[in-house]
């Protein structure tokens, strides 16, 4: 399986709005200038976004985008389907002609796989991405003041 940018950047969009929602409607503009995405590709991303639900547009001044649903009730799954890219580990895409026009040896095998990328994705929600960055950069800040106090007690000795 591989999951292509638009994929990636399709997520990575969609996580920048759940961060910033207390913010109200999000531009193209401030999502692209702080993930680094081109704005005509987050056009094209937010179009198909828009058409499958998952996100809501607010026009005129102040307007932008912002989640359709709660972020605990969209899942990466979604988000990734949504932009046309399939979770398929499958070189045949579910066709059943890998070997000459028959299902090959590892067929069933990626074809389990597929399913078991699909079922850890669809179990992902937005709000446990968010959750799960937040707790590992109050770690990281937690442990950088440990450092920094280790080195702070031994200058006062």
């Amino acid at each position: 399986m591989r999951l292509t940018t638009k994929g990636r950047y399709a997520v990575t969009a969609m996580l920048d709005l759940t961060i910033h929602h207390n913010e109200g409607p999000i531009t193209l503009a401030d999502i692209s200038q702080r993930q680094g995405i081109s704005l005509s590709y987050l056009e094209q991303l937010f179009s198909k976004l828009r058409k499958k639900g998952l996100v809501d547009s607010a026009r005129g001044p102040g307007g932008g985008y912002r989640l359709s649903r709660p972020a605990t009730e969209v899942t990466v799954a979604e988000i990734i389907m949504a932009v046309d890219e399939k979770v398929d580990a499958m070189r045949c895409k579910g066709q059943k002609n890998c070997k000459d026009e028959k299902p090959c040896l590892t067929h069933q095998l990626w074809a389990d796989l597929s399913d078991q990328i699909y079922d850890f994705l669809n179990g992902i929600s937005l709000a446990k991405v968010v959750e799960k960055r937040a707790k590992e950069a109050s770690q990281e800040v937690a442990a950088r003041q440990e450092k920094t106090g280790r080195r702070t007690k031994r200058q006062i000795k």
